[in-house]
């Protein structure tokens, strides 16, 4: 029987295969990399609170980090919920930075201050694909009119301390709040933690990631 001198140990075949693989993949990471960075195109969603103070997710935004002051209004390039940074003194800013808050999935996470009318989401997402992204900030932004349904009492907004709310724990504005209303002492995470003048605290349904669970009340009449 004749025997193949020639054939190679395989392990001679497995180091060659590696010395080729190794810098094949060290270009293959290079070349994604250079790739996801130059396709990178940041993009907004935002949440806004409107006058009649419901919460909606909706597009907008601009790829620049906001700041606390900076003004902006809506987009209508990105769609009819769109928003981006404007100049305050530009005749389509609408609204005013009061607060620049952490990114979060979760709605109920983030607590703007009293008096901020509208929340915007800002998320960044990469590549030409404008849907979803990563949320990096959350701009807490108050009118530039005279229209505050954030303001505490206004009936619109997040409910703040101040706010009133009916029975069901709806907000309304507290011009209209009857005997059988109550107004907003605080939002605390435990009864215990209720200011002293609480008659009424009412105790919420499981909320993930709401910074409160009791509202502590008194009758607003």
């Amino acid at each position: 029987m004749a025997v193949n001198n020639t054939q190679r140990p395989r392990g001679r075949v497995a180091g060659c295969l590696q010395a080729v693989l190794v810098p094949l993949i060290i270009i293959g990471i290079i070349s994604a990399w250079n790739y996801f960075k130059d396709d990178e195109s940041p993009s907004s969603s935002s949440s806004s609170s409107s006058s009649s103070s419901s919460s909606s997710d909706d597009k907008g935004g601009d790829s620049d980090g906001w700041k606390v002051g900076d003004c902006g209004g809506p987009d209508p390039d990105k769609g009819s919920d769109s928003y981006k940074k404007l100049d305050c003194d530009d005749s389509g800013a609408t609204f005013k930075a009061l607060k620049i808050m952490d990114g979060a999935i979760l709605d109920d996470s983030i607590q703007c201050p009293a008096g901020t009318d509208i929340i915007i989401k800002v998320s960044i997402s990469f590549g030409s694909s404008g849907g979803g992204g990563i949320p990096s900030s959350t701009v807490c932004g108050r009118n530039l009119s005279g229209d505050h349904p954030g303001d505490a009492g206004a009936g619109g907004g997040q409910l703040v301390k101040g706010d009133c709310i009916d029975s069901t724990a709806k907000e309304i504005p507290c011009a209209s709040a009857g005997p059988d209303d109550y107004k907003v002492l605080d939002l605390v995470k435990t009864e215990s933690e209720c200011p002293a003048k609480t008659t009424d605290p009412l105790k919420l349904t499981l909320g993930i990631g709401r910074p409160y669970d009791v509202i502590c009340g008194r009758k607003a009449a």
